[in-house]
């Protein structure tokens, strides 16, 4: 299968085009209306709530962009989908990925990125799937877990799938992962496996061997990110097929 064209036409706007300063806060829906109205493609997040839901929004915990405490999958999705965005000039609340995909309805290109614990728990990856099936909308599906990744082999055989990844998993997310597992995925030694089709890859650390062979032996595709100034977008314009950006319109 190939890679839609649209994944390399247009800059992708990370999490929505959103502007904190301007109360358009990430993954809402005045985020994904502020792309349609610029005409970028979006890319999400999606996270499992705790009756087996997806709902978007990027974070394991309420607390950053609610005013809210707690993990997401200890709530279930009525009580998610009632929580205030802090700082939303709109009034935005956590949007089920089935709403978010009805707002959209195929006005722009998706990027919707499962989130993981690397715990082989595919209860978001199947729900996920189920939802899109009933989507007639463009889009692709990425995650960090190449265990999601290889599953959509068989969830979702017709849709694109990529791999996120970088060389040192060094945020303060990573510290569950073992330095072995974090050589596994840095090197890509899952690519037998997962057989993605296009990879999605930290923009500080361009240039490197794994993204270069992709393209150059591989023709995968290579979408990097978060590109957020001028350095990083030439970074990615001479390493990358296309970027995911924020805080500024390209």
């Amino acid at each position: 299968m190939s890679t839609p064209s649209w994944l390399v036409a247009k800059p992708i706007a990370h999490r929505g085009l959103h502007n904190k300063a301007n109360g358009i806060i990430e993954n809402t829906i005045g985020a994904a209306e502020a792309a349609i109205t610029h005409g970028f493609p979006i890319e999400c997040d999606v996270q499992l709530t705790a009756d087996g839901e997806a709902i978007v929004f990027h974070d394991f915990d309420l607390g950053r962009l609610t005013g809210e405490q707690g993990l997401v999958i200890d709530r279930r999705l009525d009580d998610l989908t009632r929580i205030d965005i802090a700082g939303s000039v709109k009034g935005d609340k956590i949007p089920s990925l089935k709403d978010f995909l009805s707002l959209i309805a195929g006005r722009t290109p998706l990027v919707i990125e499962i989130k993981s614990k690397f715990n082989g728990d595919l209860r978001l990856t199947k729900r996920v799937c189920e939802i899109l099936k009933d989507y007639t909308g463009p889009f692709v599906i990425k995650s960090f877990d190449p265990d999601i990744v290889a599953a959509l082999k068989t969830l979702a055989p017709d849709v694109s799938r990529g791999i996120i990844a970088e060389l040192h998993y060094a945020s303060k997310t990573d510290d569950f992962l073992t330095p072995e597992k974090k050589h596994y995925l840095a090197n890509l030694l899952h690519l037998g496996e997962s057989q993605p089709h296009f990879l999605s890859w930290h923009v500080k650390d361009l240039p490197s061997a794994p993204p270069y062979l992709c393209r150059l032996l591989g023709r995968l595709p290579v979408m990097t990110w978060t590109v957020r100034n001028p350095e990083d977008r030439a970074r990615a314009e001479k390493h990358a097929d296309q970027m995911v950006f924020e805080g500024f319109m390209p």
